[in-house]
């Protein structure tokens, strides 16, 4: 752009001249260089805090499908990268011993809620103990929770999605065996109730960056285009200063001034939940300096939005 600039500079100096409107005289012929030195040091160079601009990515948060109860899965209906509503099936566990525990456990609570009442019957006539009816009661109490907790297994044997969203990258097929276990799960499932659009700046030109202000944002995945937001949060952490407890002693490392990352908020929310995850782009964000770098900012932004129809990187 700074290019472009000088440019236009040197034709309407040539101009001038041919029209014999100025002389061509020492003063104008070091002009060019003046130019460029004040358009540099007076535009350009703080246009990067100004006017910031960094790479953007839209991620969405992704949820390790664990079951709650183990057993052989019996069917999988669910679709990979369709649109799931929450409480849908993703798929299902044979549910045979998990019944069998429920209507176990059910025939005994009956046969203790039985002697309960026996139990009692007998010591309200003074034929029993107290004792007696206070630990039927609890046996009751204790199989009622057991057929609680039985039944929320059996519940648990038809895994459902979490929240809106979609499963990718689908594995699972009928006659597998799962486990509950943590560090096992058996499908990605995507939120689609929440889109989350970072833009990574440099920390040199980060600095006036604050939520409120005005964003522009153009995406490979739509080439040619550019969408307006604001700026939402400045995360106020990066791996970099993050310390984790351990038994060690400090462990001397390169530190490298690595990008911060602001999150910002399209105001077509509609297009922002279109966007596939991992849809990157360039963004700039105008603070409150340097407002005459704002134009050729946006400049800028539309011609690289022009060029996202050939460059694939």
């Amino acid at each position: 752009m700074i290019v472009v600039l000088l440019n236009v500079y040197l034709v309407i100096l040539f101009l001038l001249v041919k029209l014999h409107i100025v002389r061509f005289n020492l003063f104008w012929k070091v002009s060019p260089v003046i130019v460029f030195l004040l358009l540099l040091i007076g535009l350009f160079v703080p246009m990067g805090w100004g006017a910031p601009q960094g790479t953007a990515v839209v991620v969405r948060n992704s949820v390790a499908i664990v079951p709650d109860v183990a057993g052989e899965v019996i069917d999988v209906p669910v679709t990979a990268n369709v649109p799931l509503k929450t409480g849908d099936v993703l798929f299902r566990i044979d549910p045979t011993p998990y019944h069998a525990q429920v209507k176990a456990i059910e025939a005994q609570l009956k046969f203790s809620a039985t002697r309960l009442a026996q139990m009692t019957q007998l010591f309200e006539r003074d034929s029993g103990r107290g004792f007696d009816v206070e630990q039927r009661q609890s046996e009751v109490d204790q199989l009622a929770a057991q057929l609680e907790g039985a039944k929320w297994n059996l519940d648990k044997t038809t895994v459902r999605a979490p929240i809106d969203g979609y499963v990718t990258n689908l594995a699972l097929r009928k006659g597998a065996r799962v486990a509950n276990l943590p560090l096992a799960p058996v499908m990605a499932f995507i939120d689609t109730s929440n889109t989350l659009i970072g833009v990574e700046l440099a920390q040199i030109d980060a600095r006036y960056v604050a939520p409120g202000q005005a964003v522009e944002v153009t995406f490979k995945y739509l080439p040619g285009r550019v969408f307006s937001g604001e700026v939402e949060s400045v995360l106020q952490a990066i791996a970099t200063g993050q310390v984790q407890t351990s038994g060690t002693a400090v462990q001397s490392k390169g530190i490298e001034a690595a990008p911060f990352v602001a999150r910002i908020r399209l105001d077509d929310t509609g297009l922002a939940d279109s966007l596939p995850a991992g849809s990157t782009g360039t963004a700039a964000i105008f603070t409150d300096r340097v407002k005459a770098a704002h134009v050729i900012r946006k400049v800028l932004l539309r011609q690289i939005a022009i060029t996202n129809y050939i460059n694939p990187f």
